[in-house]
């Protein structure tokens, strides 16, 4: 495999990405919840057949600019590793809680790949 495609396969970039506070609104107000451990999801099937997109808030109450931008940084990384196991056009919120901060990275690598196999079997029977 070439390089290049390497890179592609495991790329986090903007259209993976939701960046719009209305793509955010949209997918709390017209989306499903699922809990896991570590993570909460909010999770909406779009109708168009492009891949997934992707979000995170870390609000203030999980400590500083340094441990919130930490915990963003470890869930984009887990979520890049992880975004080839979802194949719906889902729009994706994820909660992170503190924890995330402390925790194996193998283990929050793990968690995302269970939220991911729990949205795509949820995602599937809604459609």
């Amino acid at each position: 495999m070439v390089q290049s495609q390497k890179r592609s396969l495991r790329s986090f970039g903007k259209s993976s990405r939701l960046l719009k506070h209305a793509d955010f609104q949209a997918v709390y107000q017209q989306g499903r919840k699922h809990f896991s451990g570590n993570i909460t999801v909010f999770y909406r099937r779009r109708d168009d057949e492009s891949g997934p997109r992707v979000g995170f808030t870390v609000g203030k109450v999980l400590g500083g600019a340094v441990q919130r931008n930490r915990i963003r940084r470890r869930m984009r990384a887990a979520v890049r590793n992880s975004l080839a196991q979802l194949a719906l056009p889902l729009d994706v919120v994820m909660h992170p809680r503190r924890q995330v901060l402390e925790m194996d990275f193998a283990r929050l690598e793990q968690e995302v790949l269970q939220v991911f196999a729990a949205l795509q079997k949820g995602a599937k029977g809604k459609a």
